[in-house]
């Protein structure tokens, strides 16, 4: 069976430098693309991109509804329908401009490759995930055990993430210059640090209680004073893997190296979680917690445009509409507490200067 086709691997190759250069896309969002068109060419059996028709999309989507995760056997979630159907609806209309394609291919043809809009609904409809709170994620960090080099370096993990709210592929390239103890502060610098969209910025510890800060301070001042190791090291090193007395490696130490990735990260999470007996949250999580958190602490808009860039969000409306959801059970409290007397006069003003802040960001985000 044919595999691949010449013509569409040439264009394809085309199409991909466009992503990363014109588009500025990373890595991954390029092989999400590369998926999507590789399942339709599968599904294609390699036709030339030339012979392209509308009934080919038609049939593609019939084709992915009745396929099943390899993992879970289930159908395919209406969101990765979505994102793939996008992904090849983008690419043939990006097709129907290049030269050599323009006859074959109406700009309208790529029109075939959208859901349906009730499906459309159900794949961008957002849904309430679980979030842990701070006692829990506090919980899981004092039942870890601090006996190794290894383990106290897992249990600084947690509490960094905690207190600095880093995505992990942040955290996995951090280097130990990054982290002023004096100031309480991470600058997470874009030209060494894996931050999203490659932002540069300065983030201060959340007030998430001092014994939260003294692991991360005691695990710095190990690595510094007792390792003696330099400002260019990591701060989460890789673990060194030894060979055991009954002939099997195992993990051993710490070494001088970044993880590559933040899959070491995210395994971490899930043990400490599983051993302390609640459920599985993983690193990004913590950030809806700190969200929920400045939501409560934060008292005018000028506090929470402040948390919201700590978070290194450039707009406050990032943190409302991405981390902001109220939880059920916040919600049914805040209804509640509607009803009681209070300060009209305050709440009046608070009020009116929460939404001038709002009025102002929509305004910016407008002109964008």
């Amino acid at each position: 069976m044919k595999k691949h086709n010449p013509k569409n691997e040439r264009i394809k190759r085309q199409y991909f430098t466009f992503l990363k250069e014109a588009k500025r896309l990373d890595e991954s969002s390029v092989d999400a693309v590369a998926k999507a068109l590789s399942r339709f060419e599968t599904y294609t059996k390699h036709k030339d991109f030339k012979a392209y028709h509308y009934q080919q999309a038609v049939g593609f989507k019939h084709h992915l509804a009745d396929q099943k995760n390899q993992q879970t056997q289930k159908p395919l979630s209406k969101s990765t329908l979505n994102a793939t159907l996008r992904h090849l609806k983008t690419f043939f209309e990006w097709l129907s401009m290049q030269a050599g394609y323009k006859s074959r291919i109406s700009y309208c043809d790529a029109e075939y490759f959208n859901l349906s809009e009730k499906d459309a609904r159900i794949a961008t409809a957002k849904r309430q995930k679980p979030v842990p709170t701070i006692e829990q994620i506090k919980h899981v960090i004092d039942c870890m055990p601090a006996g190794t080099v290894l383990e106290r370096r897992n249990r600084c993990l947690l509490a960094f993430t905690l207190a600095t709210g880093a995505r992990d592929s942040a955290i996995a390239s951090i280097k130990l210059k990054h982290i002023d103890l004096q100031a309480g502060s991470l600058f997470q610098d874009a030209r060494e640090v894996n931050t999203k969209f490659s932002k540069t910025f300065t983030t201060s510890f959340f007030p998430v209680g001092e014994e939260i800060i003294s692991i991360i301070r005691d695990w710095v001042g190990y690595l510094r004073n007792d390792r003696l190791w330099g400002n260019d090291d990591p701060l989460f090193p890789k673990t060194t893997m030894e060979l055991g007395a009954n002939h099997t490696f195992q993990a051993g130490d710490i070494k001088k190296e970044h993880w590559s990735t933040a899959s070491p990260i995210r395994r971490i999470f899930k043990e400490a979680f599983e051993s302390a007996g609640l459920p599985h949250f993983n690193p990004h999580a913590f950030r809806n917690t700190l969200v929920q958190l400045g939501e409560k602490i934060c008292r005018t808009p000028e506090e929470f445009k402040s948390w919201s860039q700590n978070l290194g969000h450039e707009g406050v409306l990032t943190t409302f509409y991405s981390y902001g959801e109220v939880q059920p059970r916040r919600q049914v409290e805040i209804i509640q507490q509607l009803g009681m007397p209070r300060d009209q006069v305050c709440e009046t003003i608070n009020a009116d200067a929460i939404l001038e802040v709002i009025a102002r960001e929509v305004k910016k985000q407008s002109l964008r």
